[in-house]
């Protein structure tokens, strides 16, 4: 299967510019065959409080990218943002290549750091869906600073996608966090992040595919590009290989209790 990660230098809050933005890349594929092409968080706006110009109620970018998912036969990732009313809500879909929803997954850990939770409310579900025969989940972006929902994902998934607006300035984490959540879930971790001056703040980029050994198997540079890869599913190899998630206690993890930790006193 082979996966497309555009990293692009989204048009701040330009969602007309974006969408062009994207349609000229599908374009310029032609007959590449890519079967599933992964853009950044908030795609279409960049990672913006400004809910009031970017969220929607009327589906304009599911439809928007249904169209472009029909017209050029493949399947699209991308980040939206969602009207609740009060809040809004921070979205990433996947879309098949006839156009349909195949994934729609809600960030569960908004950035409080930015002030994301003022204007969003968190998910409360990990999603699964399969393309080309693989299991796929996603989280986004602060998501990856919380290991717990990971293990949750990779008890089913093969792949876990992690589509971000992440800052150059704490882009060794990215880095670190991805190939961490790689090695401790033994999934492959697909990171695609946006690059170079986006509204206030300057991206690195670093999109890349990094393999269930924590091997970083491809990884962009610092400008905007498309990174292709062909993903084969052979997770099952490198867990029978080593095989520690079957070492988990996850009955024994849900019962700790602070409280009653021990402490040696001398």
């Amino acid at each position: 299967m082979k996966i497309g990660l555009y990293q692009m230098n989204i048009a701040w809050e330009d969602k007309l510019k974006n969408y062009s933005q994207l349609e000229n890349i599908l374009k310029e594929q032609g007959d590449k065959t890519i079967d599933l092409l992964l853009l950044p968080e908030m795609s279409f706006t960049g990672f913006s409080m400004n809910t009031a110009r970017t969220k929607e109620s009327d589906m304009q970018t599911i439809d928007k990218i249904s169209s472009f998912a029909k017209t050029y036969r493949m399947a699209i990732g991308f980040g939206w943002v969602k009207d609740c009313g009060e809040k809004s809500e921070n979205h990433y879909t996947v879309i098949n290549r006839e156009g349909l929803v195949v994934s729609d997954y809600v960030k569960i850990h908004p950035f409080s750091f930015s002030g994301e939770d003022r204007k969003f409310q968190g998910g409360e579900n990990i999603v699964l869906f399969e393309l080309g025969g693989i299991t796929f989940s996603t989280c986004i972006c602060y998501d990856l600073r919380f290991p717990e929902i990971f293990q949750t994902a990779s008890s089913k998934a093969n792949v876990i996608l992690v589509p971000a607006n992440w800052p150059l300035e704490r882009r060794e984490h990215w880095k670190c966090l991805l190939r961490a959540r790689a090695i401790e879930n033994q999934v492959y971790m697909i990171g695609v992040n946006c690059v170079g001056k986006v509204g206030k703040l300057t991206y690195a980029g670093d999109s890349c595919v990094i393999d269930p050994n924590g091997e970083v198997r491809l990884e962009a540079g610092m400008q905007k590009m498309v990174l292709e890869y062909d993903l084969t599913d052979d997770v099952k190899q490198f867990r029978s290989a080593f095989p520690m998630k079957r070492d988990r206690k996850e009955h024994l993890y849900y019962s700790f209790n602070l409280s009653k930790v021990s402490r040696n006193r001398q």
